[in-house]
């Protein structure tokens, strides 16, 4: 995967040599005479046919002698909305898609007076390098013709008026942040068949060896030995073994312990519960939420927080075979409890549960977040707008309320009552494992509180947003990454 280099300047914006030079107009004003020189006379034309600035995220293309990029794009930004650190997203957004036509490699982002706004907040920076990385993703590893030769972005200059340690963080922060998600997005885009439980143990092996974060790969024999029914359960159909895998960054101090517990589904076909054909194949979205949990542990071994964090995958494939999961099989999970298998498309839940009460029982941490593309429910409850949150805790929902208000990634709050416990009792078992169609993504949520205990626990659902996310000038059609940067604001707020 590509690794955009982020560098800082005190340059004169006129000085720096790129392929591209970016101003910014707030799209309220952008009156000539408070332009530098070069700026103001390569936009008159613009201004003096009131072409530009009209909208937000509107671009204006010139070329100039005076200034050592030769092409100059102004854009249009709104520097008076109530989310403004998504405007730059958006804006930044719109900058690699131009990036893209004019196919530039090396880029500038003048951020001073004539640039954005003397006063920008560190987290619009932060936010604007986000959104030209986010902007400028693309895969194309299977494609053999037609293969685009232009790889995007190679390095990105932000041009400030003085290079602070703030500033450099913020920029560090917002490239780590991208790169997390569209890492997020590579795994979502890989195929059943090159992407499976070994390869989630070989990514996190290969993070242990180049960050020295402590990995355990659980296989087989050792979820056998540990009674993890619910991981066997789902694996039984396939010809792969599953794994269950632990990432450990563990800093010399720390006063905060946060466990992330991911859903590595990498290919789900239902099971003996066969899904329809149509849809299948977009079936390797499954482990999003192990995609998201394992590029925020990448993340974190660069940023090295002040907590502990943990991140857990149980990964598998769930397919139909003569030995596969049953309707009417009675499973027993990792704490004890018994469950009796409505559906075996009801799989998510079962792997997660094992992972969420052994990562518990060893581990005890302050707090844990499970993320799972788990219940079509979802999607129906808030489109592909916003996930479904569910906690035990207000302190945690809150946290991660305004975390996902500032990676703009929404999280809308769910009943997790004591009455939905009624949908999933069985009548042989502890627990049935889906509660019909009624509230199916808050009983699927009630499953999984069986398995937490008194430790306060969030569960975010994202079958409606890891895949064709509210689409943006950063965001494309597909896998979004959906959660990653989320987490990162998340462990960022507790260690601050």
């Amino acid at each position: 995967m590509k690794d955009t280099k982020v560098r800082l300047t005190r340059q004169a914006a006129n000085t720096v040599e790129a392929d591209l030079l970016v101003f910014w107009l707030d799209k309220e004003s952008g009156e000539a005479g408070d332009l530098h020189p070069f700026l103001a006379q390569g936009l008159a034309p613009h201004l003096a046919a009131g072409d530009f600035p009209k909208k937000e995220g509107e671009t204006a293309l010139f070329y100039s002698q005076d200034c050592a990029a030769g092409r100059v794009v102004a854009v249009s930004a709104d520097l008076g909305t109530d989310d403004i650190n998504d405007s730059f997203r958006q804006a930044g957004g719109a900058v690699a898609k131009q990036c893209a036509r004019l196919r530039v490699k090396t880029l500038a982002l003048a951020l001073g007076k004539n640039g954005l706004a003397a006063s920008l907040d560190t987290s619009q920076v932060q936010a604007l390098v986000e959104g030209v990385l986010l902007g400028d993703y693309r895969f194309g590893k299977y494609k053999t013709e037609d293969k685009e030769e232009y790889q995007g972005i190679e390095t990105l200059t932000l041009i400030a008026p003085a290079v602070t340690e703030r500033l450099k963080t913020a920029a560090s922060r917002g490239r780590i942040a991208a790169r997390a998600a569209c890492l997020a997005r590579d795994l979502a885009h890989e195929p059943g068949n090159y992407w499976t439980a070994k390869h989630f143990a070989a990514y996190a092996e290969k993070l242990r060896k180049r960050h020295g974060l402590q990995c355990q790969i659980l296989g087989k024999k050792e979820l056998k030995e540990l009674k993890m029914g619910g991981i066997l359960a789902a694996n039984q159909g396939s010809t792969e073994a599953p794994r269950l895998i632990s990432l450990d960054y563990k800093p010399e101090s720390y006063g905060k312990t946060i466990m992330l517990v991911g859903k590595g589904l990498t290919f789900d076909s239902g099971g003996i519960s066969l899904k329809p054909v149509e849809g299948m194949h977009e079936m390797r979205y499954d482990m999003c939420g192990g995609a998201a949990v394992l590029a925020v542990m990448e993340a974190v071994a660069e940023e090295r927080p002040a907590a502990r964090v943990i991140g857990l995958i149980p990964a598998t494939d769930n397919m139909p075979d003569g030995g596969a999961l049953k309707p009417g099989d009675v499973i027993s999970h990792y704490n004890g409890l018994t469950s009796e298998i409505i559906s075996t498309d009801a799989e998510g839940r079962l792997i997660l549960a094992d992972a969420l009460a052994w990562g518990i029982e060893t581990c005890q941490p302050d707090c844990v977040i499970d993320i799972a593309t788990l219940t079509g429910a979802a999607i129906i409850a808030l489109g592909h707008h916003e996930a479904p949150l569910f906690s035990t805790d207000a302190k945690l929902t809150a946290a991660l309320q305004e975390a996902a208000r500032r990676a703009a990634e929404p999280l809308w709050p769910m009943p997790l009552h004591p009455t939905y416990d009624k949908q999933i009792k069985s009548d042989i078992a502890d627990l049935k494992n889906t509660g019909g169609r009624p509230g199916a993504s808050c009983t699927a949520a009630a499953y999984l509180r069986r398995f937490v205990g008194d430790t306060p626990w969030a569960h975010i659902d994202i079958a409606g947003t890891a895949w064709n996310f509210t689409e943006k000038e950063y965001i494309p059609k597909g896998p979004s990454g959906f959660g990653t940067r989320l987490l990162l604001e998340f462990i960022h707020a507790q260690t601050n």
